[in-house]
């Protein structure tokens, strides 16, 4: 984690997640607006595992200011609904870590949306690298069905 937090939600130099959402670093998105992106991980825990990320920089959860905290349930309610049609998945598991020691990798505020197929582990360990030859089609079967 970086040693002063910005709390202001202003873009910190050398964040991964406000350079993807800035478009300087590529990402493979499933949804965008004014105050959010969505996109793949690429060290995904399971097929169909993408992020959910504020466009503002905030560490972790304290950090989010309500009004934007209170619309980051109904987009993972939308966005989990299009995965669970779009990859015909039975479930999913929302993740959210706060601080390295709770495994935040990236010390920008960020929920996981993982599909779930039967009764498959949960892996508590870093995923595999991603087929980056598949990511866009899976990315696409979800964007399909995002307003449906």
């Amino acid at each position: 984690m970086s040693k002063e937090p910005r709390r202001d939600g202003g873009a910190v130099e050398g964040c991964v997640f406000c350079q993807i959402a800035a478009g300087r670093i590529p990402s493979i998105r499933i949804y965008e607006d004014p105050e959010f992106i969505a996109f793949m991980d690429i060290a995904s825990q399971a097929e169909g595992h993408f992020l959910i990320v504020p466009r503002a920089h905030y560490e972790v959860l304290a950090d989010l200011p309500d009004g934007l905290l209170a619309k980051v349930l109904p987009l993972a309610k939308k966005l989990s609904g299009a995965a669970m049609t779009g990859l015909g998945v039975e479930g999913f598991n929302l993740l959210q870590n706060n601080g390295e020691v709770a495994g935040q990798a990236v010390p920008h505020w960020h929920m996981h949306v993982i599909p779930r197929r039967g009764k498959d582990e949960f892996p508590f360990h870093p995923g595999a690298p991603a087929d980056l030859t598949q990511l866009p089609f899976v990315a696409e079967n979800i964007r399909l069905n995002v307003n449906s």
